[in-house]
């Protein structure tokens, strides 16, 4: 048997959340006794396999076409379930990335196949996998089996660690029969600014009600900026229209998993904290005493964020010289 990993990538550069999804894909096929296979498809794509071959699969399939250029649900459905047919592994992982939570529900339709979505861990037992997932805005913890032969899962983006492997793994051609889309791609807009895509950022910086408008974010930014950092937003900032809903943080926005998240004016609701409790260090700076973040957080700094952000950026300039 065999277990397929789906390679994300965009415009022609593969996905941080490509790797980590191989990685873990190689320690259960290891684990199971699998070979591991990848899936790469695109339009002038085959390059990318050498970075492939770094993470150890056994086997690239590359699909090729100019009818794969751009991301539409409906042709990159057909090729990924049309792969897995002809491999019948299983099990097979995406990220959980916009493109993944798009993509998985669709092709596991196809193919009667059982799906558990933003996975924290999978476990090998006794040649079955189980599959670990968040339930309740993360305060319970569920683990499932499908019982489905061909197995689905989407993996949450900075949870599982990346990590290269030897192999040398073969490429090869996968030439489906391609659909004619309904959905064609008229433009895409990328958001200016070199700052990093928010759910696969190594460190967030969130702004929430207590800045006070949205001039604040201005403030927040500065201290991405110093940190190299993405910039997130409270779901009560977003309705009061100082951010994007795209830089929304919490149940009903983006969920993260970044090495540090430092909320600015969050009070810390059940909802903002379901998006980015496992966050694995969390740093909550607020002048309300009471305010519910600092029960999460790793430390905590009661003060005027006004006051406390300069004197942090300043201590970071200092310090990165």
């Amino acid at each position: 048997m065999s277990i397929i990993v789906f390679a994300e990538q965009r415009g022609g550069a593969l996905r941080k959340i490509t790797f980590e999804v191989i990685s873990e894909g190689k320690r259960l096929a290891a684990a199971a006794g699998d070979s591991l296979k990848v899936l790469l498809a695109g339009d002038n794509v085959s390059g990318l396999a050498e970075e492939l071959k770094k993470f150890g699969p056994d086997e690239i399939a590359v699909a090729n076409s100019d009818q794969l250029a751009d991301y539409t649900t409906e042709s990159y459905a057909g090729v990924l379930a049309d792969y897995i047919k002809q491999e019948n592994p299983s099990l097979v992982l995406l990220g959980h990335s916009a493109i993944g939570k798009d993509l998985a529900p669709r092709v596991a339709a196809r193919l009667g196949a059982g799906l558990v979505s933003d996975c924290i861990k999978i476990n090998v037992d006794g040649g079955d996998f189980s599959f670990v997932h968040p339930i309740y805005a993360g305060k319970a913890i569920a683990t499932y089996k499908v019982n489905s032969a061909v197995k689905m899962a989407t993996l949450r983006p900075n949870v599982f660690p990346i990590e290269e492997a030897e192999g040398a793994a073969s490429v090869v051609d996968f030439a489906p029969e391609i659909a004619a889309s309904r959905t064609k791609v008229k433009e895409v807009i990328q958001q200016a600014g070199d700052r990093p895509e928010l759910t696969e950022a190594d460190i967030i910086c969130s702004g929430g009600r207590g800045l006070g408008g949205p001039d604040g974010f201005g403030l927040i930014e500065e201290l991405a900026d110093t940190l190299g950092a993405a910039v997130g937003s409270s779901r009560a900032a977003v309705d009061a229209g100082w951010r994007d809903h795209q830089a929304q943080v919490g149940q009903t926005g983006k969920v993260v998993s970044p090495n540090l998240y430092i909320a600015c004016g969050i009070s810390g609701a059940i909802q903002h904290l379901a998006g980015m409790g496992s966050s694995k260090c969390i740093v909550g700076i607020n002048k309300d005493p009471e305010a519910n973040i600092f029960n999460v957080a790793d430390y905590g700094i009661e003060g005027d964020l006004y006051k406390v952000v300069p004197a942090l950026i300043e201590k970071l300039k200092e310090v990165n010289g």
